[in-house]
């Protein structure tokens, strides 16, 4: 931890110096630690920057309340992570490889043209209006990589083993049910007079909604696994056509837009991590960096002061459009081709997701070195970016 903020309600622990958080991003902190439910203090993640109501790197516990702007539209937005048994793998194999899963995996608005295996699908648990309206639409988005930082990489592990990992979420059925109870939260809470910012608008555990909101929110979280799942299904069969040879191992999986109830200092608390994930002690767990540079499998090491959580990613330095108008699409490829990656960066519009619009991956992880332990550092070989 690097410093602590003392001036609202509740403490707001950071896990970088407060000079490199932008101040949008520290005044979001600050409401969170204002909530009349917030629960002993409010942590944030070195990758940490501006969110919609709550920063994108933070961890929000609370009592009695869910925030569903806390949890984020993209709701069970994650990563895995699964190894093969390959220890090298030729350039052309690789380009096969990368052009098999651009025709089997759909990117940016693009859905399947036609319904999915239904097997895929999670199992329907409780009573979920918007699930059931959005359910056959879902069948043609699961197993599709969705837009923004979602990604396919193949990667080289410092174990010698190639490895394959995944970026993406629950697609239109998560931020529908996002964006539904966002809005009946933000209704109750102007009917009954309750003062909090409108973009942190809560559903207490007496209302109607809350079961619902957690029925339909842990369904997104399952659908958003099923469609990584599926999606590296269609990855190992691209790995298959080309190299026959090819086994797999070590799945892991990691949501880090979500909500849990856990035990944190001896109190039952609903944990929120909005871009951040879980590191309970000896608990795996992916940290990716920008296409240009390393990611990193950890362990985490449980660290109470931080709800167990760590950073999910390096975070933006700069926003989406920033970065399309500031930085140089010639330099940024040159980035990528002089360290041999098969890139993403092909016209100005993709230079959000180029290695400069990120945060130093080094710096983050030094920051949370009490929170994580590195097993694996991986270098990036080959990219598909939504």
């Amino acid at each position: 931890m690097k410093a602590v903020i003392t001036t609202e309600k509740i403490p707001i622990k950071l896990w970088l110096e407060v000079e490199q958080v932008e101040e949008g991003a520290l005044e979001q902190a600050r409401n969170l630690a204002n909530l009349p439910f917030a629960f002993k203090h409010i942590a944030i993640m070195p990758d940490t920057h501006v969110g919609y109501g709550m920063p994108i790197g933070a961890i929000l516990a609370t009592k009695g309340a869910v925030v569903p702007n806390a949890v984020g539209v993209d709701i069970g937005c994650g990563m895995c992570s699964l190894r093969t048994n390959l220890t090298h793998i030729e350039t052309p194999e690789l380009k096969k490889i990368m052009d098999i899963i651009r025709k089997t995996v759909p990117v940016g608005f693009n859905h399947h043209e036609s319904i999915q295996d239904e097997s895929w699908m999670p199992e329907k648990k409780g009573d979920l209006p918007i699930v059931e309206q959005e359910y056959q639409s879902a069948l043609y988005q699961i197993g599709t990589l969705g837009g923004g930082n979602h990604f396919i990489e193949i990667q080289k592990g410092s174990d010698g083993y190639i490895w394959i990992m995944i970026h993406s979420g629950s697609r239109n059925i998560g931020y529908t049910v996002a964006n539904h109870y966002n809005d009946i939260a933000k209704e109750k809470n102007k009917a009954s007079g309750e003062n909090v910012p409108r973009d942190l608008a809560f559903i207490p555990e007496d209302s109607e909604y809350f079961d619902l909101y957690w029925n339909e929110m842990n369904y997104c979280i399952d659908f958003a696994l099923a469609n990584r799942k599926l999606m590296m299904e269609r990855t190992k069969l691209a790995f298959m056509e080309i190299m026959p040879e090819v086994e797999f191992a070590d799945f892991i999986n990691k949501p880090h837009n979500f909500a849990a109830l856990e035990e944190h200092f001896g109190e039952m608390v609903i944990v929120h991590r909005k871009g951040a994930t879980r590191a309970r002690k000896g608990e795996w767990g992916m940290i990716p960096g920008s296409q240009g540079t390393q990611s990193f499998l950890v362990k985490g090491k449980g660290n109470a002061k931080a709800f167990e959580s760590c950073s999910h990613g390096a975070g933006r330095i700069m926003s989406r459009s920033e970065a399309r108008k500031s930085l140089d699409l010639e330099e940024e490829r040159k980035i990528l081709t002089d360290q041999g990656i098969l890139h993403a960066i092909r016209h100005q519009s993709d230079l959000d997701e180029a290695p400069s619009s990120y945060k130093d991956i080094d710096e983050v992880m030094a920051n949370q070195a009490d929170l994580v332990d590195i097993q694996i550092q991986l270098q990036p070989l080959a990219v598909i970016k939504g």
